[in-house]
């Protein structure tokens, strides 16, 4: 059976990550979360204090990019992926409410976009990969074999991260996560370097009141009419 680059996009906090990883294990590939690249950047802007007062010093940020090398690995308790920030695993870290609210102030700059790609290309070279994030099928992979774009409702959206971080043991406030779910909507699409939007020839999944079974049954479906084509 031939091996094919899947590209899964779509907005925050959809749930991307957890069907791609689904996806790759049960179909034997690999997997990389686009997304967690750019949370990682943004976690390296705040480690090294190159954000104040919600701004980031762009230029120190430019100049140091050549810093940061970010890798994924198999958990060894898991299996699942997880980040690696400069040998350090900072999975958990890239999750924190902190990270999200940069993130995507982060990942609109172009030179950040320019140094990730081109690590996400060398990661795809082989094929057989799940990749997800915010433009994986229209600038990373345009040629992917298998585009998956993926929606929800931002109520929806925030609940899901809301519970998300209850289940970690972590405090939160829905209307403030809700508000951030809204304001990285805004941001992903309307900025200058590789907006947020559905690829020409992606497939819509809006799984606002779809299970963990059914979606990984649809996905399952999907790669399976497009490998035998």
């Amino acid at each position: 059976m031939k091996k094919i680059i899947i590209a899964i996009d779509g907005f925050s906090s959809c749930g991307k990550s957890t069907m791609a990883k689904s996806l790759a294990r049960n179909i034997g590939y690999l997997y990389f979360d686009s997304g967690a690249m750019y949370r990682a950047v943004a976690l390296f802007c705040l480690e090294q204090r190159l954000i104040a007062d919600g701004v980031i010093d762009v230029d120190t940020l430019r100049n140091r990019m050549s810093e940061i090398r970010i890798t994924f690995e198999a958990d060894p308790v898991t299996k699942n992926s997880v980040t690696i920030l400069n040998g350090r695993n900072v999975e958990k870290e890239i999750r924190s409410l902190e990270v999200s609210r940069i993130v995507s102030q982060v990942a609109a700059l172009d030179f950040v976009r320019t140094d990730m790609i081109a690590q996400q290309r060398s990661m795809g070279e082989a094929k057989g990969i799940v990749m997800d994030g915010r433009d994986i099928g229209t600038t990373v992979f345009p040629n992917a074999e298998m585009k998956i774009f993926v929606t929800a409702s931002a109520e929806v959206r925030a609940q899901r991260r809301y519970d998300e971080i209850i289940a970690r043991g972590d405090s939160a406030n829905f209307d403030e996560i809700l508000e951030n779910v809204q304001l990285r909507d805004h941001i992903d699409q309307t900025r200058e370097v590789s907006p947020l939007r559905k690829a020409d020839d992606a497939l819509l999944l809006d799984n606002s009141f779809m299970t963990r079974e059914e979606q990984e049954q649809w996905l399952i479906e999907r790669f399976n009419e497009i490998v035998k084509e």
